[in-house]
Formats: structure tokens, C-alpha cells, sequence
């Protein structure tokens, strides 16, 4: 995954990309496990889609995007509206079908 800036998000938005945006705190196991999941969706996705980002570093985007939790995936489907959130990391295969949904 690449590590995302506040910047860099909201460039890639404003410009309609479509990406995944992977939202975490370094000392959740919780977000560990959905990492080690979305690093296996990461090798079966096209590369630079899949985007990280430690939550105390987007404050702004915190309340922008309505982010309630951690950990996240926002999917940014490359349109210039909020982006859809996934809170529950059911599976690897759940992760891998919602992301292709919006990214491919």
C-alpha cells in the first residue's frame, strides 16, 4: 500500500481517480488484521489503487468524509461525491469484490 497524505487524497479526489484509501492507528490489532487482508487484495488488484493513511495525520478528512472509525476503507469511485466505507473487514474475498465494484 502506498502511504497517502491529506494532500494527496484530497488531489486524487478533486481529480476523479478512483483509488482505495486504507484508514488506521498504528496500535489497533484490529486494523493489523484488516492490513494483512488487504495486503493479500493487494496482489490481486491493479497497482496504485490501494492507498494508507494513519487517521491522526487526516484530521480535516476525518469529519470531510464522516470517517467513524477505525479501521476503514474508504473507495473513492473517481465521481465527486463522499466516498463509501467499509467498517466491517468480513474477508478477504468481501474486501477484494467491494473494491474491484468501485475501482475497476
Amino acid at each position: 500500500m502506498i502511504e497517502a497524505t491529506e494532500q494527496g487524497i484530497l488531489k486524487m479526489a478533486w481529480e476523479g481517480q478512483a483509488f482505495a484509501l486504507f484508514v488506521y492507528t498504528p496500535l489497533c490489532g484490529t486494523c493489523h488484521a484488516a492490513r494483512r487482508m488487504l495486503e493479500v487484495c493487494e496482489h490481486l488488484l491493479p497497482s496504485g489503487v490501494l492507498y494508507e493513511a494513519n487517521i491522526t495525520q487526516i484530521q480535516s478528512l476525518v469529519q470531510q468524509y464522516q470517517i467513524r472509525s477505525v479501521p476503514a476503507v474508504l473507495l473513492f469511485s473517481g465521481a465527486k461525491e463522499l466516498p463509501t466505507s467499509i467498517y466491517r473487514m468480513e474477508s478477504v474475498e468481501h474486501l477484494l469484490s467491494q473494491i474491484r465494484r468501485v475501482i475497476i
